[in-house]
């Protein structure tokens, strides 16, 4: 169940290559005449029509509610990954390889223990809303596995290297469903959040693409959106130094 080592490395090529299925949804053509939810309509429009149909709220009511629901998980998902990235680091975060300092129990990892991997789900959530419906079902269920593998992996990884102190963090702080209090004291380590926000583009630009550009009605335009915002932080994180330099130094 765990992720390999190649999968790990591999792991926002493989992403994003779930993603591209999700919005090209080659099943559609052969469902859609018989499936109602197997169309090309977007899981935006969808949800908002069916939310009228269903008479919880007339249509043009309903949009802007399935708008603003896409909008706050995108706004959360890119909260959790900066304020992860802001004590864990760029270097860490975006490293090919599973790297084994110290235990992190600073920040949001003393309220659970995956912040970025509940970010990242949250943001491809956040990308699903313009996909089709089966489309986005597809992408939700297969990234969902992938992010558990993902965890599983970097666990076992952790307790090898860092072994009962870690341990005792894996009993203290729960994997994914934030505790509200927290018994792991707090830490001197500072957040560094200018450089978090500098390495976070990518998420910070599904949220203002699913905040600014849903009122426009265009999906095609908000896809553009959020590959611009995409390449932009590919961009970033080759030029901006104190993200490359890094990324090649030891935790």
């Amino acid at each position: 169940m765990r992720a390999s080592a190649i999968e790990f490395r591999l792991r926002v090529v493989i992403i994003v290559i779930a993603i591209c299925l999700g919005f090209w949804s080659p099943w559609v053509e052969a469902w859609g005449p018989r499936i109602e939810f197997a169309g090309r309509v977007s899981l935006l429009e969808w949800l908002a029509l069916e939310l009228s149909r269903l008479g919880l709220v007339s249509f043009t009511v309903a949009t802007p509610v399935v708008i603003v629901a896409g909008a706050l998980v995108a706004a959360i998902a890119a909260a959790l990954r900066i304020w992860g990235t802001a004590y864990l680091g760029p270097g860490t975060v975006n490293n090919a390889q599973m790297k084994a300092g110290t235990v992190m129990a600073s920040g949001p990892y003393r309220y659970v223990r995956n912040p970025l991997y509940l970010g990242s789900f949250g943001m491809i959530a956040a990308i699903c809303f313009l996909m089709p419906p089966t489309g986005a079902v597809f992408v939700l269920m297969i990234v969902g596995v992938f992010l558990l593998r993902l965890v599983l992996g970097e666990e076992a990884f952790l307790t090898g290297q860092l072994g009962d102190p870690y341990r005792s963090y894996l009993s203290a702080v729960p994997r994914f469903i934030p505790r509200l209090r927290t018994t792991m004291p707090p830490t001197n380590q500072q957040p560094r959040w200018l450089r978090a926000v500098i390495a976070e583009i990518n998420p910070i630009g599904v949220f203002l693409t699913l905040a600014v550009f849903s009122w426009t009605y265009n999906n095609e335009l908000m896809i553009r959106a959020i590959l611009v915002s995409f390449g932009v932080s590919l961009v970033v994180r080759a030029l901006v130094p104190s993200i490359r330099q890094e990324a090649g130094s030891p935790e």
